[in-house]
């Protein structure tokens, strides 16, 4: 391997690393990404300028209460491109097929069989969970092995949030949104009785993540 080619791989893993954090973490600054990557804040602004050619961010500003407003880069929904997508096109040709095929009621009875397959293998990998935590960190592990890159949170208060930074079905939920509505109950139903889950964020309405709230239910 030549050494413009090491240098050119090289630099490909370092742009998709950036484009994985900026993932992980929302909007980061020039300050943050040097300091996650050890890199100078020269060799950050040539790469995002490169991604940003490339149509993959953007910045924003946010203001700051000292100084001058920060610029924070961000990914554009062209990036989706490097995350799993369900084979998107596949599936909303599927589920509008299905339409055609069943009418709403056929395709609501497909996603309860759908839901139902899900719930016992969901319930399956959270045996042996007993507090809410350790179910949760256990539905972030199915869930990131799907393609969701799930996360827990503790918050202040002791409530928990479960955090998903990527719908890998997004195409086919905009074009069913029984799929997200289902998932909901999906999840209230192998968390338990015992627990209340409310959904905030919601990344088909221009959320960043979809993000819940969970917390001991109500007695």
């Amino acid at each position: 391997m030549s050494g413009n080619q090491a240098k050119k791989d090289v630099s490909t893993r370092t742009r998709r690393a950036i484009i994985d954090a900026l993932k992980q973490q929302g909007g980061m600054d020039v300050v943050s990404l040097s300091s996650q990557f050890s890199l100078s804040g020269m060799a950050i602004r040539q790469h995002l300028n490169g991604l940003k050619e490339e149509g993959f961010v953007t910045h924003i500003e946010e203001a700051r209460p000292m100084g001058r407003p920060t610029k924070l880069w961000i990914l554009t929904p062209a990036a989706d491109r490097f995350f799993p997508s369900g084979y998107s096109e596949l599936s909303v040709s599927l589920i509008q097929s299905m339409k055609e095929a069943f009418g709403e009621t056929g395709l609501d009875q497909l996603l309860a069989v759908r839901n139902q397959n899900m719930q016992v293998q969901y319930a399956r990998h959270l045996e042996g969970a007993s507090d809410i935590k350790s179910k949760l960190d256990k539905l972030a592990e199915i869930r990131t092995m799907e393609g969701y890159m799930a996360e827990v949170k503790e918050q202040d208060d002791g409530s928990l949030l479960f955090i998903e930074k990527h719908c890998p079905i997004c195409a086919a939920a905009a074009v069913c949104t029984g799929l997200c509505k289902n998932e909901l109950h999906l999840f209230k139903t192998v968390l338990g009785e015992d627990v209340q889950i409310e959904r905030g964020e919601y990344i088909l309405a221009g959320g960043r993540n979809c993000v819940y709230t969970v917390s001991p239910a109500q007695k």
